[in-house]
């Protein structure tokens, strides 16, 4: 059974978050028989069929948006400065048009904001590129936003993290299609791996740095500057010189996060600084970031970038 995939570009559109996944869903009929290949259309948003990428290059569709959506099979909306930058209310009329046309729909990387624009993120999870999380979740608070995710579905909807999570959601696509084993062989020959080690968290601080202005910004600053040390509730409290319940109120309602969170993720940030930038032994590592020991590091690691410190190192460093 041939497949549709298109993709709706608008000008400013990053090439990558294009170009990635349509390189999967065409090597992959190098592997299929004609009958179940996947056909690629390519829409431009407006008028006109040329348009200009973020990077300076142009893309010549064969459709435009002054058609109505087709029946596809899928239909992605790549990112890029275009798409989180202008507001696209006639891009936004057009994807409201797509539930009812497409079996799945989805966006990779920034191309959430044009989903969202149309309405189609309310009341679903979905995820984007860690860097731009906080801002779609504050354009569209009806839709429950994740960084977490390389790549996410909710019903019909899909949803990736940024620029090459596109080939990770695209493979996954394939593989859910016509199974694993091409997905592999389509991964091989983008000298990809098929299913990607981690969250995106192992890709962006878990930590914003923070202005020493109240006295919770000075206790996270006395964090930060002294890692190794113990904490406690009660120690923090001390610092910040309040008592100690009124302490994790406050601090809870400032950061968004319990103050031995905190800590917990300060510690992993400093872990990881580490382990990109010396050789270190892992017991090092987890004693000059204030963890117990290795194993309480690794557990803290698995849980919240989903790999191992030994993994991290080999990734990052």
């Amino acid at each position: 059974m041939t497949r549709t995939v298109a993709f709706l570009l608008v000008p400013e559109v990053l090439m990558l978050d294009f170009a990635g996944p349509v390189e999967v869903f065409s090597i992959a009929n190098r592997y299929l028989p004609t009958a179940d290949h996947y056909r690629i259309v390519t829409i431009a948003a407006g008028r006109r069929r040329t348009l200009r990428c973020s990077n300076g290059m142009t893309i010549r569709t064969e459709l435009t948006t002054q058609q109505p959506p087709g029946s596809y099979d899928l239909l992605l909306v790549p990112g890029g400065p275009g798409a989180y930058l202008e507001p696209h209310p006639d891009v936004a009329a057009w994807l409201r048009q797509v539930p009812a046309q497409c079996t799945r729909y989805g966006a990779v990387c920034t191309g959430t904001f044009l989903l969202g624009s149309a309405g189609l993120l309310d009341g679903r999870r979905v995820t984007t590129h860690w860097n731009y999380r906080e801002r779609l979740a504050r354009r569209f608070p009806r839709a429950q936003v994740t960084a977490d995710d390389i790549y996410l579905s909710d019903g019909p909807l899909l949803s990736s993290a940024g620029v090459t999570a596109g080939i990770d959601l695209a493979l996954a696509l394939v593989a859910e299609d016509h199974g694993k084993l091409i997905a592999r062989e389509v991964a091989k020959v983008l000298v990809v791996v098929t299913q990607r080690q981690g969250k995106q968290a192992q890709f962006s601080p878990l930590l914003d740095e923070p202005e020493a202005t109240t006295a919770i910004n000075r206790v996270q600053h006395h964090v930060l500057a002294n890692i190794d040390q113990a904490y406690s509730i009660s120690r923090l409290a001390e610092l910040a010189t309040m008592g100690t319940r009124n302490f994790a109120r406050v601090f809870k309602r400032d950061t968004g996060m319990t103050p031995l969170e905190f800590v917990l993720r300060a510690r992993i940030d400093h872990a990881r600084e580490l382990l990109e930038t010396s050789e270190l032994p892992l017991k090092t590592v987890a004693f000059r970031s204030g963890f117990a020991s290795d194993r309480c590091m690794r557990a803290a690691f698995q849980s919240h970038l989903g790999l191992t410190p030994a993994q991290y190192r080999y990734q990052f460093s």
